[in-house]
């Protein structure tokens, strides 16, 4: 799957152009997913190329991670502290259906490239914009990065282990804010873009998407539970509070197992294939409220039986009952699975700078396109399609800028 594949037409957003401004993470990981989708999408990097490059391992001065981050993508390198760099670019979002960015608040409109600019050179143009805090209030000119939006989110406040208080409540493990801030600007953007599509009057909107507030948007009922009655959701460890038997439990190979037990047939189920069919005749745990007046008499019962197996033991004893479960998978375990090679989640990728490379699929289907289709190129070189992508420009070429073969 090399660079000279073509944009593949049947995918939905082809035609669909896109300029990135993008560093580290929110904006690429918005783009890549309108990448995926089939949108044409030009990277644009400074000339030392994006600062995540440097991320992770390498090989040969390539990161790793890139080939995954920037996949789908044009890359061109401009320096937009110069005059002409800049006309270069406005070139390219004259042509262009969106723009996304984040910088920090502000940035584009110190360099003279506002949304007022932008307009008056492209008036129907979508300007996606993320940041750590928006575009506007009393926070928005602080810097951020991703675990900030997850400590003022909410999101870091629950990840501790109930009543622990010497080690600090973990990161999720992985930029989450940055990917949900990515998800919903790529969701709005296409949104905005809709709209402009369907009315030929329409001005292009300005899409303003931070990271703080697209973690707190998974808080759940959290905010009218304090609202109506002063309630703040503690830390529940690998349980919740709310369902019964639900929780991680430790098996005797070290690894540990996901039990969701928590409807009343499925619990009895999970009981006798335990071994206990007395509990599930319990009157105490008859039903969700009494199991999780009961859970800690439950979750000993259930760990009591988990630690006696392995963890591959345990799972297909009560994938047989028909129990929701599953071991904490690592990377390793994502890789070899039957499953996720079977439909397709990973993949072998050939990329030029690394060689064969594995690959997550993108995460949507759709009829008639084969996961593969969806990655059409991996992450290239700083720049690889300056005198491409420029070069058309200069001829005024409007058509899709799919890297030639």
């Amino acid at each position: 799957m090399g660079q000279c594949m073509t944009q593949a037409p049947n995918l939905p957003l082809a035609g669909l152009k896109i300029v990135e401004l993008g560093h580290y993470i929110a904006a690429p990981f918005a783009t890549r997913l309108l990448a995926d989708l089939g949108a044409e999408v030009v990277k644009v990097e400074p000339p030392d190329g994006d600062p995540v490059r440097g991320w992770g391992s390498s090989v040969d001065g390539n990161a790793v991670w890139f080939s995954v981050h920037g996949r789908n993508k044009l890359s061109v390198t401009l320096d937009l502290k110069k005059p002409d760099d800049r006309a270069k670019l406005m070139a390219l979002l004259k042509r262009s259906d969106a723009l996304v960015e984040n910088f920090r608040a502000g940035y584009l409109e110190r360099i003279g490239l506002g949304p007022d600019v932008l307009h008056a050179e492209n008036p129907r143009l979508t300007i996606g914009r993320i940041s750590g805090y928006g575009q506007d209030g009393p926070y928005r000119d602080k810097p951020a990065f991703g675990a900030i939006g997850e400590a003022m989110g909410g999101l870091r406040h629950l990840t501790a282990n109930p009543g622990q208080t010497e080690y600090a409540p973990p990161r999720c493990g992985v930029s989450i804010s940055d990917d949900l801030a990515g998800m919903y600007c790529a969701m709005a953007v296409v949104a905005a873009c809709w709209q402009v599509k369907g009315d030929p009057a329409a001005k292009g909107r300005v899409v303003d998407v931070d990271l703080v507030s697209s973690v707190f948007s998974l808080m759940e009922g959290m905010l009218p539970e304090y609202g109506l009655f002063g309630w703040v959701r503690q830390p529940q460890g690998a349980a919740i509070k709310t369902a019964a038997p639900t929780n991680t439990y430790p098996c005797a190979d070290g690894k540990w197992l996901c039990i969701a037990g928590n409807s009343d047939l499925i619990f009895k189920r999970l009981m006798g294939a335990i071994g206990r069919p007395a509990m599930a005749a319990d009157p105490r745990f008859a039903n969700n409220a009494g199991r999780c007046e009961n859970v800690g008499e439950l979750d000993a019962a259930i760990a009591e039986w988990t630690r006696t197996k392995t963890g591959a033991e345990a799972e297909a004893i009560l994938e047989a009952a028909e129990v929701p479960c599953s071991r904490l998978f690592d990377m390793a375990d994502c890789a070899t699975d039957p499953h996720f090679r079977e439909r397709g989640w990973v993949m072998e990728v050939a990329d030029p700078l690394l060689g064969t490379v594995l690959h997550p699929a993108a995460p949507f289907r759709f009829d008639g396109v084969a996961p593969r289709e969806m990655v059409r190129w991996p992450g290239v070189a700083a720049g690889a399609h300056n005198e491409q992508v420029f070069g058309a420009l200069d001829r005024a070429v409007a058509p899709p800028l799919a890297p030639s073969a």
